[in-house]
């Protein structure tokens, strides 16, 4: 019965670590996809002015 125990508290800390590296590296994912977006943005506007000025 012991090794049971021992089995699913050490599975338990496993899935939390990973856990922990899914929700750091949904972190940075946003905060990349943010970067992106205002980057894709400033791109199409600057786009659009140019075709504006033709």
């Amino acid at each position: 019965m012991d090794q049971k125990g021992q089995i699913s508290v050490e599975l338990i800390i496993v899935m939390a670590a990973i856990i922990a590296i899914a929700l750091v590296l949904i972190t940075q994912f946003q905060a990349t996809v943010k970067e992106g977006s205002s980057a894709i943005e400033t791109k199409r506007s600057e786009i659009f002015s140019k075709i504006g000025d033709i």
